[in-house]
């Protein structure tokens, strides 16, 4: 399979109704709920993004398996729950990436999860705070954040955040 399939945890519904539409107008097919009666095991094919609440164990099970068998998730989930179904899903491929976004044309050598901690960070963010909220670990937060520093050429965090408000502005 040569396109990566959507893996998301959000917290909140209207983020994932945005990486849904974002999906379908990619051409997805979009499946409310986790559980999938589909007889086929490989779900790749069909290009299927399961989403929706995930507010118990059960549920975060049905969608790493959906996840296993080649659909997409869009799960929204708080808490513990949320930091554990993230996992899991890492383990099936990487979170964040949504067919049809367009690739930032502001110039900066930056990865999805760069730009996402450098959006958190200019919005006020600590990188405690930024991290949980990407659903990755503090260590985690701060290797991605210096490498985003590294290929931006600066030494601080405050000048990649400032680089990065700067060109997200233009």
């Amino acid at each position: 399979m040569g396109e990566q399939v959507p893996l998301h945890v959000v917290a909140a519904a209207g983020e994932a109704e945005a990486l849904v539409r974002r999906c379908a107008a990619a051409g997805w097919s979009a499946h409310r709920g986790f559980a999938l009666l589909e007889p086929a095991w490989d779900l790749a094919e069909r290009r299927l993004v399961c989403h929706g609440q995930v507010g118990d164990d059960h549920t975060a099970s049905q969608a790493v398996l959906a996840a296993a068998r080649g659909a997409g998730i869009i799960a929204v989930a708080t808490g513990q729950l949320a930091l554990n179904l993230a996992a899991d899903l890492r383990r099936v491929g990487p979170l964040g990436v949504t067919p049809g976004k367009a690739e930032a044309a502001d110039g900066l050598d930056l990865d999805a999860e760069q730009r996402a901690l450098l959006a958190r960070l200019a919005a006020g963010s600590t990188i405690a705070a930024a991290a949980e909220a990407e659903f990755v670990s503090l260590r985690t937060a701060n290797r991605r954040i210096a490498a985003a520093r590294q290929s931006l050429g600066v030494k601080t965090t405050r000048e990649a955040v400032m680089i990065y408000i700067k060109h997200a502005r233009d």
